[in-house]
């Protein structure tokens, strides 16, 4: 399975992609991870235009199986909260687009998945990421490898859903 994992943001959003291989748990190879920004000089209406487009070229690179994107729970900042949710819009858009599956999970949801501890760091969990996929150092900028790690939560998920299935236990 390939995954693509958004962590939105609409200065800064990030993107990783995660595969596993039929190998195991243990088989999960980053592909890609980076951060698509857009210019703070213009309107919003012109950054979220950018943003579909970067959205809409990256998707049709990358060629993903599903995409998964951070659900936005609670934010302080109101401003900021609403420059998430228009970048996290546009990233289901786009995958929706493309019939692809989508999923979100919260912030403390990828972080009991990835580290086991739903207060780690962004350093904690990008070290693990980093262990996960067997890279030499952990990925950077934050934007990537929090997107790294929604995508690796996804296919945790996936994993544990096929087990149970095939234990023949209900869901």
């Amino acid at each position: 399975m390939f995954v693509l994992g958004i962590d939105p943001g609409l200065t800064r959003c990030g993107f990783g992609v995660v595969t596993r291989s039929s190998g195991g748990p243990s088989m999960l190879t980053a592909v890609a991870a980076g951060v698509l920004e857009t210019d703070v000089e213009l309107g919003v209406d012109r950054r979220l235009a950018q943003l579909a487009g970067d959205l809409n070229d990256l998707l049709d690179e990358v060629q993903p199986d599903c995409v998964v994107v951070e659900r936005i729970l609670f934010q302080a900042n109101v401003r900021t909260a609403v420059s998430v949710a228009q970048a996290s819009g546009l990233a289901l858009c786009a995958a929706a687009q493309r019939d692809l599956p989508t999923a979100q999970y919260s912030p403390n949801e990828v972080k009991q998945s990835v580290v086991g501890n739903g207060s780690a760091t962004k350093a904690q969990v990008a070290a693990m990421v980093a262990q996960m996929c067997g890279l030499d150092a952990p990925p950077s900028p934050p934007d990537a490898a929090d997107a790294l790690a929604l995508a690796i939560c996804h296919l945790s998920g996936v994993r544990l859903g096929k087990a149970i299935d095939a234990a023949g236990a209900r869901r």
